[in-house]
């Protein structure tokens, strides 16, 4: 396909819905998700493997203990209550110490189906949020493996759990295909005995390469005809929860679960609603582009999740995730906000409430959350007092500049958070230093009257813990995450119910760790860049045909760890596939994504 084409075509962009009556997805938000025709066939084709590119889970060469815990499919489940398997670690595995825990799910589906959301909870902890891959005629297959390690506190458990799964599925004579799945577990023996005394020190800091003792879960309670995660539907939507934690906590953090749907499901190209106004525009999702989840502590902002944009199986063009999925599609990635320095709030062994909110929000957010807690095995008690807390208020920037439906609108936002508290405990007193700095810039283009989108999103989310451990040690940990996202595509009307939908899409999720924010070097680097381009033909709400190539660089560097995969695809068919295990130490540590800052990709 010629660059040329792509240089006059632009964003997929429709003033009307595109999808039909029957769609779960219903949104007013100008990016639409399309249904695919699908051809007829004879049931000789083999079914076609999807699948998120992602590093490999490193795991020790040992033997697992594997417990299938669910298999199920899924049909018309949409407003049912989630499918439920008793849960209990299995009694023939003779190991008692884990390194790795790690759960599978596989799954099949034929027919005519839109993507759809699921969670996977235990004991209402949420260990997986994911979207379903879209099928087709012949069939496809997938897997999603991800390390829920961290969760072997509430895994290892000596007592039969709820283990409970949400797909809100629709079956009819349109959406035919059913989702046949498959969950197992697999418990991967440490191969050395753990030091436990040095493995509680590290805990005072480490945060995911450590196991909480206790978990507990901010999600609806059952029974549910739905997901057990909370729903927000608009800005001024608080849902709140009460808690009580043991008294005997040294360390708290807190991961949340984001994802957004129907008007929402786009928000990084929503319209300002001065334009929709001015325009008289109906059926248009506005509250503009920039969103923010945020938690609070009893009344106070503790901190702040700027998602990453993740594109799901069905959205902006179909085909451009067939076979390989969009970034954080298959497993959307979470967000650890460290409640460590405002423990001294909340050990008074009295009830407090946690919150989330969505800053400019539509219809609809999925939000829920776990708090992972670390007790102080020798004490009863622990004590602890917030020395410090610090809360810029969110800096949003606005410019405007439109002429009926064509114009420019620029969006930039900043936000700050730092706070800082001590904790005492059987391993000495400790003050924590948690700081959020994010930064955000939106730029879109609306031009051919309103035909014509282009947009340009970058999300700077830094984040620090620092603690002074005893004995005048300190221990840091600190991540810069960059999310980029880039939209330019355009929509053109054929006649006779035809269009034609254009579109390139860039995602970029940049992320680097320190294991001590003093040094130079990362400890970790993950480059993910992935660019798509796609002309469809839409005819009365199905794609009937397109065109389509997707490009993806991964490079994943640690000190202990490489990997990296370069692949691309055209059409269901694999182009390009290298993988490497080794380090370029020359280039380990490079931080940009190697992209222009403007302007489309070529084909």
């Amino acid at each position: 396909m010629s660059s040329s084409l792509f240089s006059f075509l632009f964003f997929l962009l429709f003033l009307n819905p595109f999808f039909t009556e029957a769609n779960l997805h219903r949104s007013k938000t100008l990016l639409k998700s399309s249904l695919i025709s699908q051809p007829d066939t004879n049931g000789t084709t083999p079914p076609t493997l999807f699948f998120e590119v992602t590093k490999p889970i490193i795991v020790p060469n040992t033997k697992p203990c594997s417990l299938t815990v669910l298999q199920h499919d899924f049909g018309f489940t949409y407003g049912k209550p989630p499918v439920f398997a008793d849960y209990s670690f299995p009694s023939d595995c003779p190991y008692q110490e884990f390194s790795k825990i790690v759960l599978e799910w596989n799954a099949t589906c034929k027919g005519r189906q839109f993507d759809r959301i699921f969670g996977v909870w235990l004991s209402g902890v949420e260990l997986l949020r994911s979207c379903t891959a879209e099928p087709r005629a012949t069939g496809i297959v997938w897997s999603v493996q991800k390390d829920i390690t961290r969760y072997s506190s509430l895994l290892l458990t000596n007592k039969t759990q709820t283990f409970a799964v949400y797909l809100g599925n629709l079956v009819d004579k349109t959406y035919t295909g059913v989702y046949h799945v498959n969950i197992t577990l697999y418990f991967y023996p440490a191969v050395e005995k753990m030091d436990l005394f040095g493995g509680k020190e590290g805990n005072l800091v480490s945060g995911v390469d450590s196991k909480a003792d206790l978990i507990i879960p901010f999600s609806r309670d059952l029974p549910l005809n739905d997901g057990l995660w909370y729903e927000i539907e608009n800005a001024t939507d608080v849902k709140v929860k009460e808690f009580e934690i043991p008294q005997n906590v040294y360390r708290a953090v807190l991961e949340v679960y984001v994802s957004f749907h129907e008007n929402d499901e786009f928000w990084y190209g929503n319209l300002p609603n001065d334009y929709i106004a001015a325009n008289n525009l109906t059926g248009v999702a506005g509250n503009g582009p920039f969103r923010e989840v945020v938690v609070s502590l009893d009344g106070e902002v503790v901190g702040a999740v700027w998602p990453f944009t993740v594109v799901y199986t069905g959205g902006i063009n179909p085909l451009l995730w067939r076979p390989i999925s969009a970034i954080g599609s298959f497993d959307l990635p979470t967000y650890d906000i460290e409640i460590t320095p405002f423990l001294g709030n909340i050990l008074d062994g009295k009830t407090h409430k946690l919150g989330f909110s969505v800053t400019n929000a539509l219809n609809v957010w999925y939000i829920d959350a776990n708090l992972h807690l670390w007790l102080d095995g020798k004490s009863e008690k622990t004590e602890g007092k917030l020395l410090q807390y610090n809360i810029v208020p969110l800096g949003v920037s606005s410019v405007l500049d439109f002429k009926g439906l064509n114009g420019t609108f620029v969006t930039n936002t900043t936000r700050f958070i730092s706070s800082t508290g001590w904790v005492k405990s059987t391993y000495g007193t400790v003050t924590t230093k948690f700081i959020q700095n994010l930064s955000y810039s939106n730029f879109m283009v609306m031009g051919k009257d309103g035909n014509l989108q282009i947009v340009n999103q970058t999300i700077h989310f830094d984040d620090i813990v620092h603690a002074k451990m005893p004995a005048s040690n300190f221990d840091s940990r600190k991540s810069f995450k960059r999310f980029l996202f880039h939209l330019y595509s355009d929509n053109h009307d054929q006649g006779s119910g035809t269009s034609l939908s254009v579109a390139n899409v860039t995602l970029g999720f940049n992320e680097k760790k320190y294991k001590d924010a003093d040094v130079s070097l990362p400890s970790s680097s993950l480059r993910n860049l992935q660019k798509g381009q796609g002309v469809m033909v839409v005819k009365n709400n199905l794609v009937v045909s397109g065109v389509v190539s997707t490009q993806q660089s991964y490079n994943y560097d640690s000190n202990k760890f490489c990997y990296s995969r370069n692949i691309s695809s055209s059409n269901y068919t694999i182009l390009h596939d290298e993988v490497k295990n080794t380090c370029n130490k020359r280039a380990q540590f490079h931080f940009g994504y190697g992209l222009s800052k403007s302007g489309p990709f070529p084909a």
